[in-house]
């Protein structure tokens, strides 16, 4: 149901065109003002649409220069190796990435709140040295898990000149090789989570062969002894440990 400041707004509009007919029969035409009149409120408007334009690509910066994709990827091979199809279900999965993700980066975090986020908003350093001292921990966490390899594929994908330092690299050759790196690293550590599950399957599957039941599905035997022999081994802190050591 509507609320009553958006059923005056809507009455007022109507009461303005019923009024008023004779204006839209000349072709009278509504225009939207961004600040043509001076020079200071085009920057303005400028800036909000700017400003906009980055919120609106939050979420993928937010996914693609941390470590949210290892950790997702990680934990969705991990429920497949299980045989779970929806348990965890995909909200308890992202909310543990998330999490996760803010503990791996809660150092970044800080660096960047201490060195652009806070002076700038004391207006003692401009947005463009913001931008800079702020990109600068975030741009040295992806060098560090970068592979040479990725680096090096991407340098010579943009034609650039071997660069003296790491440093050097523009952005955005540094985030497509961080994001080639973490997807290899999630899928190396998913095929270590795969093979003692994929065991027991097998195990399972021989001795049910060796009985003559070859009619009664092996996955249906096979997931309990894989539940209880993750919950045996504290399966949970061993995959989330190793995978916030990994980033060290």
């Amino acid at each position: 149901m509507l609320n009553r400041p958006v059923l005056i707004t809507a009455f007022s509009i109507g009461a303005v065109l019923l009024v008023s007919p004779h204006a839209w029969a000349e072709g009278a035409s509504i225009t939207v003002d961004l600040g043509s009149g001076t020079r200071g409120q085009t920057a303005v408007v400028i800036q909000i649409l700017a400003l906009l334009t980055v919120l609106s690509l939050a979420p993928a910066l937010f996914i693609m220069v941390t470590s949210f994709t290892r950790i997702v990827i990680v934990l969705s091979f991990l429920r497949q190796a299980l045989g779970t199809q929806a348990v965890p279900p995909n909200q308890v999965l992202i909310s543990l990435a998330l999490f996760l993700t803010l503990f791996v980066m809660a150092p970044v975090g800080q660096v960047v709140y201490a060195d652009a986020i806070q002076p700038v908003m004391n207006e003692q350093i401009t947005f463009e040295q913001a931008w800079i001292k702020g990109s600068a921990p975030i741009r040295a966490f992806m060098l560090r898990q970068i592979r040479e390899k990725d680096l090096e594929l991407f340098v010579d994908l943009a034609k650039l000149g071997k660069p003296s330092s790491p440093a050097d690299l523009p952005i955005h050759v540094v985030i497509p090789a961080f994001i080639l790196s973490e997807l290899r690293i999630a899928f190396q550590i998913g095929f270590l989570i795969y093979i003692p599950f994929l065991i027991v399957d097998m195990v399972v599957a021989s001795v049910l062969m060796s009985m003559g039941m070859m009619l009664l599905p092996p996955v249906v035997i096979s997931l309990p002894f894989k539940l209880i022999l993750f919950v045996l081994a504290d399966g949970w802190y061993l995959v989330v440990g190793s995978m916030v050591k990994s980033f060290h």
